[in-house]
């Protein structure tokens, strides 16, 4: 026989056992790879739930905003109708105001004085046949006692007249006795 093959045969090698650690480093590797590869396709996978819920959110998010809008725009509708009937009634309000202080200044004004006659005397009034001038303090029911009339008949002569405004000078007709 050969040296050479004695030697190699009863000689251990090393080259089987080495490669049984590469295989063994190998196939941990690998299994170590599997379930990184697993996990990542699992956080792929919430990832992409994930960017489903944003999306539908953004959808959401965009028909609340276009909502807000069409609120804020009926709002300012309204404060602007609101500001315009505000303003229309502060304009009613002022001339009902205006007209309110000439009727008050018209009422306030003195009854202008009718004279008999054009040139007539600037004395007191006198009262003529069936006449009473007033005289200050007098009341309808004074006058009618102290004319022995009723008061229902000097209310009945005088229909115009306002009793409880007699003016002082103010010539009011006798009823018939």
């Amino acid at each position: 026989m050969d040296t050479i093959s004695q030697e190699n045969n009863e000689s251990f090698s090393w080259l089987p056992l080495l490669a049984l650690i590469v295989g063994v480093i190998a196939a941990v590797l690998g299994g170590v790879a599997l379930k990184k590869l697993g996990d990542i396709n699992k956080t792929l996978a919430d990832q992409n739930a994930l960017t489903a819920r944003i999306d539908s959110l953004e959808t959401e998010l965009r028909k609340t905003s276009t909502s807000a809008d069409a609120a804020t725009q009926r709002i300012n509708k309204v404060a602007a109708d609101t500001n315009t009937a505000f303003k229309q009634f502060s304009d009613a309000f002022g001339g009902l105001r205006t007209e309110f202080e000439t009727i008050k200044e018209s009422a306030v004004k003195p009854a202008p004085v009718v004279t008999s006659a054009p040139g007539g005397s600037s004395g007191p009034a006198v009262a003529g046949p069936d006449e009473y001038v007033v005289k200050s303090g007098d009341t309808g029911i004074k006058i009618a006692r102290a004319n022995n009339v009723s008061w229902g008949d000097l209310q009945a002569v005088n229909p115009s007249v306002n009793w409880n405004r007699l003016g002082v000078g103010q010539t009011i007709k006798l009823p018939k006795k």
